[in-house]
């Protein structure tokens, strides 16, 4: 609903494991205000650049967002549709380090990624990307980091720090505790 409400038409999901249950709950879309369609990645998922690489052919010319499955947020989409510069392959959002995750991904200098620096910042898993960023991806399961890190060494990447409201809710635990705190505020 937030991606609809930021002016997304157009999603492709990419699932693996029970991915059909998520096909079957969600269906096309409409009643979200949304055209959905699926890239299955198979029984065992092929990592984050292994799957937007397979589903390149459905995303497009145009930058596209990107939006892990497994994060709730209340991230602006709106604002980030539109934050890509054009001499630029991809814009992260960073946000500050979760419990689970102290070391952080990556550095924010003014408005460049880095590998390193002072302070470190989570990956959000909520990006914008040119196509042209996946060309180099070989088929098959393909992890992000070491892609974006080697595009952040040619300058090529931008991002910012969000500081609203962000979770990873990828495990059993941390999804019931997000659950725990939107009951409390109902």
């Amino acid at each position: 609903l937030a991606l609809s409400l930021a002016g997304v038409q157009s999603v492709v999901i990419n699932h693996a494991w029970l991915g059909e249950k998520i096909e079957a709950q969600l269906g096309d879309g409409r009643q979200f205000g949304l055209d959905i369609v699926y890239s299955p990645e198979g029984e065992t998922g092929l990592e984050t650049a292994g799957g937007i690489r397979l589903a390149l052919p459905l995303l497009g010319d145009s930058p596209f967002l990107v939006v892990n499955g497994d994060v709730l947020t209340d991230f602006p989409f709106s604002r980030l549709l539109h934050a890509l510069a054009p001499d630029k392959m991809a814009h992260l959002v960073l946000v500050p380090n979760p419990p689970q995750h102290p070391q952080g991904d990556f550095a924010l200098q003014q408005d460049d990624a880095c590998v390193d620096g002072p302070v470190k910042y989570t990956f959000s898993g909520i990006a914008l990307y040119r196509p042209e960023f996946f060309h180099d991806v070989p088929p098959g399961a393909q992890k992000l980091a070491p892609f974006l890190r080697a595009a952040m060494q040619r300058g090529e990447i931008t991002a910012e720090l969000y500081q609203g409201y962000w979770a990873d809710i990828g495990t059993p635990q941390r999804l019931a505790d997000a659950d725990i705190l939107f009951r409390s505020k109902s």
